[in-house]
């Protein structure tokens, strides 16, 4: 059996397995938001505290492990790396169901932050090295499925196991699952070869440098530029996230359940869009490079436009404020496969998951640290001046941090031609 033919299931396996970790990942993350109800009643909290615990702690561990762990996958085995952070992370997280209140709450999901600190750029620079740059969005759309996927599983099986054992047993069997999956991680996957970009001069001048990774990576605009965008996406997506079943569920006085139903089917959308976007970006980006930014501008464009009609229009209008919130769900993915896969496009192989790092660590900071909690606060503080609209314009105002991130994709689609081609320039052979 050749190399080649050897490779093929075996990239497919390792990309199966680490979307499948993601899923359960932000499964757990993403719960939290399922439970908001039985958990704010046990306990008594406002929006705001809720806001602090499904994004302070997270937020805070992200900022302080993201970048050295992005850093120590860019030189030691990832493979490891991944497992032990996902299993760590799923342990502590299955201990937040001895909470006895905001604190232990937010201990946990700070804990838990270890398996997306570890996890995310490890297994992005992983793919990066398994698939050629014309697969790669496709590959990294597969594999951000997983978010989504894990959304959709929080959404479908938070309520039912809430509803069967309590929100408690519901956090333990997620992170035990998260724990079993690691462990076949590290005794199935082999470590890939990785693979480097001989670029000829322009890339070759960046190795000698003195820098951090950091600020190499920070000082091309290009790279500047899709962090800036994917920072301000994250703002609105996560907010939206954790706080559309409690929105839902307000705002036309649905059913835990039925509110759960209506996200599910939106992380399905979300889901195809995805995948559509990675597909759709490799197929354009053969003839033009620049369609490989282009898709997240369109994309996130359209996103913002739907995301205003879903939170705008009358409590009335109910069918088209949920045809606006589905169709943004399948646009607000489009940026994410994209996006990844056009930083390890420009990014040198020695500095992909730093790269990726910095991302996930502008989103845990802003989407997962900021947005929550500033929804939360804004919905405490116009519930006062909109009885029982709080919340909504809350919603509202996050939003609009889409427009900025249009406007960061654009800058650096203007960018990116020009430093695809001097990283993917063919190298001169002296005569």
């Amino acid at each position: 059996m050749t190399d080649r033919n050897h490779q093929t299931p075996s990239r497919v396996y390792v990309l199966a397995l680490l979307t499948a970790l993601s899923a359960l990942t932000f499964m757990d993350r993403q719960v939290l938001a399922v439970l908001l109800q039985p958990i704010k009643q046990e306990f008594g909290f406002s929006d705001l505290q809720i806001g602090l615990i499904t994004g302070l702690g997270f937020a805070l561990t992200f900022a302080a492990l993201g970048i050295p762990l992005g850093r120590l996958a860019d030189r030691r085995e990832r493979r490891s790396l991944i497992a032990w952070c996902r299993g760590i992370g799923g342990a502590v997280a299955a201990l937040g169901a001895l909470a006895t209140g905001s604190g232990g709450l937010t201990a946990s999901r700070a804990g838990a932050a270890l398996g997306d600190a570890g996890g995310g750029a490890a297994s992005m620079s992983i793919l990066a090295d398994l698939y050629k740059p014309h697969e790669r969005s496709r590959a990294m759309s597969v594999f951000g499925v997983g978010n989504a996927t894990g959304a959709l599983l929080a959404l479908l099986l938070g309520p039912l196991f809430a509803e069967l054992w309590g929100w408690r047993a519901t956090m333990v069997i997620i992170g035990v699952a998260i724990m079993l999956l690691s462990l076949v991680l590290r005794l199935s996957v082999r470590e890939p070869v990785r693979v480097c970009v001989q670029a000829g001069a322009a890339a070759q001048e960046v190795r000698p440098q003195s820098r951090s990774a950091v600020a190499l990576i920070w000082q091309e605009p290009v790279t500047r530029f899709l962090i800036l965008g994917a920072a301000c996406v994250l703002i609105a997506g996560i907010s939206i996230g954790a706080w559309n079943v409690a929105l839902l569920a307000r705002r036309f006085d649905l059913s835990l359940k039925q509110a759960g139903s209506i996200s599910a089917g939106a992380a399905v959308l979300s889901v195809s869009g995805s995948l559509f976007s990675g597909w759709l970006t490799d197929r354009l980006a053969r003839s033009d490079v620049r369609w490989q930014i282009r898709i997240p501008v369109i994309g996130t464009g359209l996103a913002m436009v739907l995301g205003f009609g879903y939170l705008l229009v009358g409590s009335d209008l109910f069918v088209l404020s949920m045809a606006c919130m589905l169709v943004y769900s399948f646009f607000t993915a489009w940026w994410a496969p994209a996006t990844y896969a056009a930083l390890s496009l420009v990014v040198d192989a020695e500095r992909r998951a730093t790269a990726s790092a910095m991302v996930l660590m502008a989103g845990a900071l802003l989407g997962n640290g900021v947005g929550p909690i500033v929804a939360g606060w804004l919905s405490d503080v116009l519930n006062t001046l909109a009885p029982g609209e709080g919340l909504r314009y809350a919603m509202a105002i996050m939003m609009s941090t889409l427009a900025p991130a249009v406007w960061a994709f654009y800058r650096a689609l203007q960018h990116y031609p020009g430093a695809y081609h001097r990283v993917h320039a063919p190298v001169a052979v002296a005569a």
